[in-house]
């Protein structure tokens, strides 16, 4: 007998109307044009052309005159180059320089999918029964760039879900660089991203065991001064990608949830980030903090990440090393397990494994956990989200492909001690698409990043053919039972 599920009447659709003020560049001969060009008109011009924008877009974009200053701001070498002093300008003036190297992106307008749901650290003033969750999304925009979007929601003590209004604005985070990097392991990922050999080597001899970004900047310009070409000039650049691909971000404290938006920074990011994992991790002093694991890609390389934040204000952002930290569909357990980090990973992109680490950035040596068994699944099985922690073991939902890229969910259970032994899996689908989900940006495709447990039942947000959410409900003791039938 199958499980019985049942689908939620609710579903989070996409705003296409959100947007978010980007900077727009396009070479440094064509900004010096434009630049230029905006220099030789009066300021009179100057000011009756950027005061209709401000109205416009003031109703837009929360504060568009820092967003505008921003832009300019970013131009500064080149007005060096123009000889030009930056300072003396305008406010008016360096407000319609930094209009015309801005843009709107609408972050949802292509598809909005592959959801995670975590509890929110806020669950004051709520009634018996109750709980506030964050639901994180994959969403996508003009030139499939996919960012990640959040949605906050309350679930009642009937499990009722109700999601919170969206805010009117988006807000992008403050970028701050002040990591401290780890030659060792800053170079063995630069290798695995096939950065020229010799300019890797020429940086091992010149930076110190632990250095900062400002005098890893510093080599890299002095080196590149002495490249004649620009083959050679670009593997230096290659390498200050890598390094930005650690940061932190800072969102403004008068923001909500819904108006927070991660959207790709570094070079190595810049077609996108994919299927964050958020997940409550209980740390063993009974201390909590949240992970994310998400896949960052430029077009033809994928680099596993790691995201953490205590509250969704303060993100901070590191790149996954080692030999299991490759391909995607990582997922972090949220507890240690015999004293040791464990993630789930799909690093040949067809089969299941389990690895375990002292540190939670580095992951080596991944054992094969799971094959697909099922016709649902040959063509591939992976996790969507963190394993679920039960008395009876750790509940994996997992994904199985099969005909004609059919997208489904399944559910295995494994040993709570040893994760490495499978107890039992389900030897049909949890979930497939029915006739009002098979069509979308992606049909036939139903997809999760994250579930959780609430008054009895398993809670599983899922795209929709990668056009919207919806949730399914699974009784947790029907479940288990259905594991125990199997064993």
């Amino acid at each position: 007998m199958r499980l019985s599920i049942e689908r939620k009447p609710i579903r989070i659709n996409p705003d296409p109307k959100r947007v978010i003020a980007r900077f727009f560049f396009n070479g440094n001969n064509r900004a010096k044009e434009v630049i230029q060009r905006v220099m030789n008109i009066s300021e009179e011009i100057a000011f009756s052309i950027v005061s209709p924008i401000l109205q416009e877009y003031s109703k837009r974009h929360r504060n568009i005159t820092r967003v505008l200053n921003r832009h300019c701001s970013k131009l500064k070498p080149l007005f060096v180059e123009l000889d030009i002093d930056f300072d003396t300008l305008t406010v008016y003036r360096k407000l319609l320089i930094g209009s015309y190297f801005t843009h709107e992106y609408s972050i949802e307008s292509a598809a909005f999918f592959n959801p995670s749901i975590v509890e929110d650290p806020d669950q004051t003033e709520l009634q018996e029964g109750q709980r506030r969750v964050i639901i994180s999304f994959r969403a996508v925009g003009e030139g499939h760039i996919s960012s990640i979007t959040f949605r906050r929601a309350l679930i009642d003590q009937f499990n009722n879900i109700t999601v919170l209004p969206a805010g009117s604005y988006i807000d992008e985070a403050e970028i701050v660089r002040n990591a401290v990097y780890n030659k060792k392991l800053f170079l063995e990922k630069a290798a695995v991203t096939h950065i020229n050999i010799d300019v890797l080597r020429e940086l091992e001899g010149k930076l110190d065991h632990h250095f900062e970004y400002s005098n890893l900047r510093r080599i890299i310009l002095d080196s590149q001064q002495l490249q004649e070409t620009d083959l050679k000039k670009l593997e230096y650049d290659k390498v200050l990608w890598l390094a930005d691909s650690y940061y932190e971000i800072v969102f403004s404290l008068d923001t909500d949830i819904s108006d927070r938006v991660i959207f790709p920074i570094s070079e190595y990011e810049r077609k996108g980030i994919e299927d964050a994992r958020f997940v409550q991790f209980k740390h063993e002093d009974d201390s909590y903090i949240y992970y994310a694991t998400y896949t960052a890609y430029d077009g033809s390389l994928i680099m596993p990440k790691l995201l953490q934040t205590n509250d969704f204000y303060n993100f901070k952002i590191m790149p996954l090393y080692g030999a299991g930290a490759q391909n995607k569909n990582l997922a972090l357990f949220p507890r240690k397990i015999n004293g040791k980090y464990a993630m789930i990973s799909r690093i040949d992109g067809y089969n299941n494994y389990i690895m375990y680490s002292d540190k939670i950035n580095i992951w080596e040596k991944p054992i094969l956990l799971q094959q697909p068994r099922f016709a649902w699944e040959f063509i591939q099985i992976g996790n969507c989200g963190s394993p679920i922690e039960t008395e009876h073991g750790w509940i994996v939902i997992t994904h199985g492909v099969g005909p004609m890229r059919r997208y489904v969910l399944g559910a295995s259970l494994l040993q709570l001690d040893d994760p490495t032994i499978e107890i039992g899996r389900l030897t049909e689908p949890l979930l497939i698409p029915n006739s009002d989900e098979r069509e979308g940006y992606v049909p036939n495709v139903l997809y999760s990043c994250g579930s959780l447990v609430h008054n009895g039942k398993l809670i599983i947000p899922y795209g929709v053919s990668d056009s919207s959410t919806a949730f399914a409900e699974v009784d947790m003791e029907e479940l288990i039972n259905k594991f125990k039938g199997i064993c």
